[in-house]
Protein backbone atom coordinates (compact mmCIF):
# COMPACT_ATOMS: atom_id res chain seq x y z
CA UNK A 1 0.00 0.00 0.00
CA UNK A 2 1.40 3.37 -0.85
CA UNK A 3 -0.19 6.67 0.51
CA UNK A 4 0.54 10.35 1.13
CA UNK A 5 0.67 11.78 4.74
CA UNK A 6 -1.59 13.87 4.07
CA UNK A 7 -4.69 11.40 3.42
CA UNK A 8 -3.96 10.30 6.42
CA UNK A 9 -6.19 12.73 8.26
CA UNK A 10 -9.12 12.40 5.45
CA UNK A 11 -9.28 8.45 5.89
CA UNK A 12 -11.03 8.23 9.19
CA UNK A 13 -14.12 10.17 7.54
CA UNK A 14 -13.78 9.04 4.38
CA UNK A 15 -14.08 5.22 5.78
CA UNK A 16 -17.34 6.58 8.23
CA UNK A 17 -19.14 8.05 5.04
CA UNK A 18 -18.05 4.97 2.83
CA UNK A 19 -19.48 2.68 5.09
CA UNK A 20 -22.37 4.83 5.47
CA UNK A 21 -23.30 4.91 1.85
CA UNK A 22 -22.50 1.32 1.00
CA UNK A 23 -25.17 0.19 3.76
CA UNK A 24 -27.94 2.52 2.49
CA UNK A 25 -27.77 1.78 -0.88
CA UNK A 26 -28.12 -1.79 0.10
CA UNK A 27 -31.23 -0.83 1.75
CA UNK A 28 -30.16 -2.23 4.94
CA UNK A 29 -30.59 -0.64 8.41
CA UNK A 30 -28.18 -0.18 11.55
CA UNK A 31 -29.93 -2.62 13.47
CA UNK A 32 -30.07 -5.62 10.61
CA UNK A 33 -26.49 -4.47 10.02
CA UNK A 34 -24.92 -5.24 13.18
CA UNK A 35 -26.77 -8.32 14.30
CA UNK A 36 -25.80 -9.71 10.92
CA UNK A 37 -21.82 -8.97 11.78
CA UNK A 38 -22.57 -9.59 15.68
CA UNK A 39 -21.37 -6.17 16.79
CA UNK A 40 -23.99 -3.93 18.66
CA UNK A 41 -26.12 -1.27 16.90
CA UNK A 42 -24.02 1.73 19.12
CA UNK A 43 -20.71 0.38 17.43
CA UNK A 44 -21.66 0.53 14.16
CA UNK A 45 -23.51 3.69 14.67
CA UNK A 46 -20.03 5.04 15.95
CA UNK A 47 -18.38 3.36 13.22
CA UNK A 48 -20.65 5.16 10.63
CA UNK A 49 -20.02 8.75 12.40
CA UNK A 50 -16.67 8.33 12.77
CA UNK A 51 -16.56 8.30 16.37
CA UNK A 52 -15.00 4.57 16.31
CA UNK A 53 -12.05 3.34 13.24
CA UNK A 54 -13.01 0.19 12.87
CA UNK A 55 -10.19 -2.28 12.07
CA UNK A 56 -9.66 -4.48 8.75
CA UNK A 57 -11.36 -7.38 10.48
CA UNK A 58 -14.75 -5.29 10.98
CA UNK A 59 -14.87 -3.88 8.18
CA UNK A 60 -14.59 -6.97 6.21
CA UNK A 61 -17.21 -8.42 7.86
CA UNK A 62 -19.41 -5.58 7.39
CA UNK A 63 -18.70 -4.86 3.60
CA UNK A 64 -18.87 -9.03 3.59
CA UNK A 65 -22.77 -8.92 4.58
CA UNK A 66 -23.68 -5.93 2.69
CA UNK A 67 -22.16 -8.39 -0.77
CA UNK A 68 -19.88 -5.14 -1.82
CA UNK A 69 -18.67 -5.66 -5.46
CA UNK A 70 -15.09 -6.58 -5.58
CA UNK A 71 -13.61 -2.97 -6.86
CA UNK A 72 -15.60 -1.24 -3.52
CA UNK A 73 -14.15 -4.43 -1.47
CA UNK A 74 -10.57 -3.32 -2.37
CA UNK A 75 -11.50 0.64 -2.08
CA UNK A 76 -12.80 0.34 1.07
CA UNK A 77 -10.11 -1.82 2.29
CA UNK A 78 -7.51 0.59 1.66
CA UNK A 79 -9.27 2.93 3.23
CA UNK A 80 -9.69 0.86 6.31
CA UNK A 81 -5.48 0.29 6.58
CA UNK A 82 -4.87 4.32 6.08
CA UNK A 83 -7.51 4.77 8.96
CA UNK A 84 -5.78 2.53 11.41
CA UNK A 85 -2.10 4.41 10.04
CA UNK A 86 -0.84 7.83 11.35
CA UNK A 87 1.38 10.18 10.34
CA UNK A 88 3.78 12.00 12.70
CA UNK A 89 6.00 14.41 10.93
CA UNK A 90 9.49 15.86 12.83
CA UNK A 91 8.85 19.04 11.85
CA UNK A 92 5.89 19.42 13.55
CA UNK A 93 7.21 17.70 16.28
CA UNK A 94 10.40 20.29 16.76
CA UNK A 95 7.67 22.55 16.54
CA UNK A 96 6.08 20.84 19.13
CA UNK A 97 8.97 20.53 20.96
CA UNK A 98 10.70 17.08 21.84
CA UNK A 99 10.23 16.58 25.32
CA UNK A 100 6.47 16.34 24.54
CA UNK A 101 7.64 13.68 22.02
CA UNK A 102 9.50 12.30 25.38
CA UNK A 103 6.33 12.34 27.37
CA UNK A 104 4.38 10.49 24.61
CA UNK A 105 6.60 7.77 24.28
CA UNK A 106 6.95 7.41 28.32
CA UNK A 107 3.48 7.37 28.00
CA UNK A 108 3.53 4.28 25.27
CA UNK A 109 6.07 2.66 27.15
CA UNK A 110 4.33 2.64 30.45
CA UNK A 111 0.92 1.18 29.14
CA UNK A 112 2.70 -1.61 27.52
CA UNK A 113 4.18 -4.81 28.84
CA UNK A 114 5.87 -6.50 26.31
CA UNK A 115 8.37 -4.02 23.68
CA UNK A 116 10.25 -4.98 21.21
CA UNK A 117 12.81 -2.35 19.39
CA UNK A 118 14.64 -3.45 15.71
CA UNK A 119 17.37 -0.85 15.85
CA UNK A 120 19.24 -0.96 12.27
CA UNK A 121 21.31 2.11 12.55
CA UNK A 122 22.11 3.26 15.66
CA UNK A 123 21.18 3.26 19.69
CA UNK A 124 18.17 4.10 20.55
CA UNK A 125 17.66 6.87 23.71
CA UNK A 126 16.68 3.96 26.03
CA UNK A 127 20.20 2.54 25.76
CA UNK A 128 21.96 5.47 25.13
CA UNK A 129 24.38 7.24 27.54
CA UNK A 130 24.32 11.15 27.84
CA UNK A 131 27.13 12.13 25.45
CA UNK A 132 25.86 9.76 22.66
CA UNK A 133 22.40 11.13 22.85
CA UNK A 134 23.67 14.75 23.03
CA UNK A 135 25.22 13.91 19.84
CA UNK A 136 22.45 12.23 18.08
CA UNK A 137 20.37 15.70 18.66
CA UNK A 138 23.00 17.41 17.05
CA UNK A 139 20.99 18.59 14.30
CA UNK A 140 17.82 18.93 15.94
CA UNK A 141 16.81 22.52 16.41
CA UNK A 142 15.71 21.79 20.55
CA UNK A 143 16.41 22.30 23.78
CA UNK A 144 19.01 19.74 24.17
CA UNK A 145 19.66 19.80 27.27
CA UNK A 146 15.70 19.26 28.51
CA UNK A 147 15.31 16.77 25.93
CA UNK A 148 18.10 15.16 27.20
CA UNK A 149 17.00 15.32 30.61
CA UNK A 150 13.65 13.68 29.39
CA UNK A 151 15.25 10.83 27.23
CA UNK A 152 17.92 10.01 30.48
CA UNK A 153 14.23 9.83 32.58
CA UNK A 154 12.43 7.48 30.41
CA UNK A 155 15.31 5.18 31.06
CA UNK A 156 13.95 4.38 34.29
CA UNK A 157 11.41 2.05 32.56
CA UNK A 158 13.91 -0.80 31.86
CA UNK A 159 13.98 -1.66 35.82
CA UNK A 160 10.22 -2.44 35.87
CA UNK A 161 10.14 -5.92 36.81
CA UNK A 162 6.47 -6.09 34.84
CA UNK A 163 8.06 -5.47 31.76
CA UNK A 164 10.10 -7.17 28.83
CA UNK A 165 12.17 -5.61 26.12
CA UNK A 166 14.06 -7.02 23.35
CA UNK A 167 16.38 -4.87 21.31
CA UNK A 168 17.70 -6.08 18.20
CA UNK A 169 20.84 -4.10 17.13
CA UNK A 170 22.49 -4.64 13.64
CA UNK A 171 26.26 -4.49 14.28
CA UNK A 172 26.22 -1.07 12.46
CA UNK A 173 23.57 0.25 14.75
CA UNK A 174 26.27 -0.79 18.06
CA UNK A 175 28.90 0.57 16.22
CA UNK A 176 28.17 3.57 14.28
CA UNK A 177 30.66 6.13 15.68
CA UNK A 178 27.99 9.14 17.17
CA UNK A 179 30.34 10.05 19.18
CA UNK A 180 34.66 9.99 19.51
CA UNK A 181 35.86 6.52 19.99
CA UNK A 182 36.52 6.82 23.86
CA UNK A 183 32.86 7.46 24.49
CA UNK A 184 31.67 4.95 21.93
CA UNK A 185 34.10 2.79 23.75
CA UNK A 186 31.56 3.87 27.43
CA UNK A 187 28.64 3.22 25.08
CA UNK A 188 28.98 0.19 23.96
CA UNK A 189 30.10 -1.27 27.47
CA UNK A 190 26.95 0.80 28.64
CA UNK A 191 24.77 -2.19 26.34
CA UNK A 192 26.98 -4.66 27.30
CA UNK A 193 25.88 -3.97 31.43
CA UNK A 194 22.64 -3.18 30.31
CA UNK A 195 22.08 -6.60 28.78
CA UNK A 196 22.25 -8.05 32.51
CA UNK A 197 18.93 -6.86 33.81
CA UNK A 198 16.51 -9.50 33.76
CA UNK A 199 14.03 -7.31 32.00
CA UNK A 200 15.95 -6.52 29.12
CA UNK A 201 17.25 -8.82 26.08
CA UNK A 202 20.04 -7.16 23.71
CA UNK A 203 20.65 -9.04 20.75
CA UNK A 204 23.36 -8.38 18.05
CA UNK A 205 22.61 -9.42 14.56
CA UNK A 206 26.53 -9.64 13.24
CA UNK A 207 27.56 -7.56 9.92
CA UNK A 208 27.68 -11.28 8.85
CA UNK A 209 24.60 -12.26 8.88
CA UNK A 210 23.25 -14.64 6.43
CA UNK A 211 19.73 -12.75 5.42
CA UNK A 212 17.95 -12.05 2.93
CA UNK A 213 15.89 -9.09 4.02
CA UNK A 214 17.78 -6.00 4.23
CA UNK A 215 17.36 -3.71 7.60
CA UNK A 216 15.26 -1.01 6.46
CA UNK A 217 13.71 0.92 9.07
CA UNK A 218 13.83 1.43 13.18
CA UNK A 219 10.39 0.20 14.47
CA UNK A 220 9.09 -0.45 17.80
CA UNK A 221 6.23 -2.45 18.72
CA UNK A 222 3.83 -2.38 21.55
CA UNK A 223 2.75 -5.50 23.09
CA UNK A 224 0.63 -6.47 19.38
CA UNK A 225 -1.37 -3.11 19.75
CA UNK A 226 0.60 -0.81 17.53
CA UNK A 227 3.66 -0.46 15.65
CA UNK A 228 5.80 3.06 15.51
CA UNK A 229 8.55 3.02 12.19
CA UNK A 230 10.76 5.77 11.98
CA UNK A 231 11.84 8.01 8.71
CA UNK A 232 13.93 10.65 7.74
CA UNK A 233 10.61 13.09 7.91
CA UNK A 234 9.30 11.91 10.68
CA UNK A 235 7.07 8.54 12.14
CA UNK A 236 4.39 6.30 10.73
CA UNK A 237 2.26 4.51 13.38
CA UNK A 238 0.29 1.31 12.28
CA UNK A 239 -2.72 -0.04 14.38
CA UNK A 240 -3.70 -2.68 11.97
CA UNK A 241 -3.39 -6.17 12.90
CA UNK A 242 -2.22 -7.21 9.59
CA UNK A 243 0.42 -4.53 9.39
CA UNK A 244 1.81 -5.36 13.60
CA UNK A 245 2.02 -9.00 12.79
CA UNK A 246 4.18 -8.32 9.19
CA UNK A 247 6.48 -6.51 11.71
CA UNK A 248 6.80 -8.95 14.37
CA UNK A 249 7.44 -11.17 11.74
CA UNK A 250 10.36 -9.23 10.39
CA UNK A 251 11.64 -8.66 14.03
CA UNK A 252 11.76 -12.96 14.69
CA UNK A 253 13.51 -13.10 11.49
CA UNK A 254 16.30 -10.92 13.04
CA UNK A 255 15.91 -12.65 16.28
CA UNK A 256 16.78 -15.79 15.13
CA UNK A 257 20.12 -14.57 13.79
CA UNK A 258 20.61 -12.00 16.71
CA UNK A 259 23.55 -13.02 19.52
CA UNK A 260 22.30 -12.88 22.76
CA UNK A 261 23.72 -13.10 26.43
CA UNK A 262 27.54 -13.99 26.98
CA UNK A 263 28.24 -14.00 22.90
CA UNK A 264 26.62 -10.29 22.48
CA UNK A 265 28.99 -9.20 25.40
CA UNK A 266 31.82 -10.77 24.11
CA UNK A 267 31.14 -9.11 20.56
CA UNK A 268 30.60 -5.97 22.09
CA UNK A 269 33.71 -6.25 24.60
CA UNK A 270 35.47 -6.81 21.71
CA UNK A 271 34.22 -3.96 20.02
CA UNK A 272 34.91 -1.47 23.03
CA UNK A 273 38.53 -2.52 22.70
CA UNK A 274 38.42 -1.50 19.53
CA UNK A 275 37.41 1.64 20.00
CA UNK A 276 39.86 1.97 22.87
CA UNK A 277 42.97 1.15 20.93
Amino acid sequence: MTFDPGQLGRSKADLAEALRVLRRRAGRTQVWLAKRCNISQTKLSNIETGRLTPGLVDVELLLSALEAPPELVTEITALARLANTEWQGKRASWRRGLEKRQAELAGLEAEASTLRFFLPAMVTGLLATPEYIRASLRHSPVDTSRTVSKKLERQAVLYDSTKRFTFLLTEQAARWAVVPPAAMAVQIDHLASLSHLPTVRIGIVPSNSSLTRGPMNTFTVYDRRLVTVETFTGRIVFQDARDIAEHLEVFRMYERQALFGDEARELLGEWAAACRS
